[in-house]
């Protein structure tokens, strides 16, 4: 994917319950806290070749929505993320999380070349799911917000290294949902509804090779300047935020933000 190619539309067929159950047998709709036993193995050809910690982690169980963010269930992050099974349908919850540091630069990170899905892209500081577990599942919007927050305080330590006290879950900033599908390749992709979360905090980096190639922090304008070179690419999600309201969102960080935060309704893209 090319540093000017975007996300395709969501599809706005219904994403019926019963009918999402029927093809996809593979969902534990008591959203277990352990992995399918049937899901990714050492001799899953779908996952063959791939770097064996990113195997391990399509293991984790995402949660499965309607087009309306209610839980159906949980399958793989396997399941989740084979285009066979997106182009059905299946969807899945998701958060963006965009750290500022004192100055209001933005982190971003460049995705290891060992990763799945979206390799050596570009894009905001942390994007990962919110796993089908206790504390991080949640059926109200109240309950999914925290349980995103949960899941950024979790991934940022996992993949940058940020110990949760640098990041309390109290200074994470909520201000919509996206609904957008992407391809990666001809095998995987996305189709969420992804969290958008800001927090500003000055962090210590210890930064994980096997998530994390590199990191920066950029203003709005070199951000800007980024997005015109050709040889970087970036990640559909992030593209697609910042053609919206992202440089909106940005120059209000400081006063103002508050208008933004808590919407209600999910964006479709």
């Amino acid at each position: 994917m090319s540093a000017t190619q975007t996300a395709t539309v969501a599809p706005m067929q219904a994403s019926n319950a019963a009918e999402i159950l029927r093809m996809f047998p593979e969902i534990n709709t008591h959203l277990a806290t352990q992995t399918q036993t049937h899901t990714t193995n050492g001799n899953d050809s779908d996952l063959a070749g791939y770097d064996e910690e990113q195997i391990r982690l399509m293991d984790e169980v995402c949660i499965v929505l309607d087009e309306n963010d209610l839980p159906i269930g949980s399958a793989s992050k396997k399941i989740c993320h084979l285009m066979e099974n997106i182009d059905k349908g299946l969807l899945h919850r998701a958060f963006s999380c965009f750290l500022f540091d004192k100055d209001n630069k933005l982190l971003l990170q460049q995705r290891a070349s060992e990763k799945i899905t979206f390799p050596d892209m570009w894009t905001n500081t942390c994007c990962s799911h919110p796993l089908g577990v206790p504390g991080e599942t949640g059926s109200t919007l109240e309950a999914s917000i925290l349980g995103a927050k949960r899941a950024a305080q979790r991934k940022l330590q996992q993949e940058l290294g940020i110990k949760p006290a640098q990041v309390p879950l109290e200074k994470f900033q909520f201000l919509t949902r996206i609904h957008y599908k992407a391809p990666s390749d001809g095998k995987w992709g996305e189709h969420e509804i992804d969290y958008i979360l800001f927090i500003k905090a000055d962090v210590d980096l210890d930064i994980n090779p096997n998530e994390v190639q590199a990191t920066q922090y950029v203003s709005e304008g070199e951000l800007k300047e980024m997005f015109k070179d050709d040889k970087l690419k970036f990640t559909p999600w992030f593209k697609l935020i910042c053609q919206t309201m992202m440089f909106e969102w940005w120059e209000h960080l400081n006063g103002g933000l508050e208008k933004y935060m808590n919407e209600q309704e999910i964006r479709r893209m």
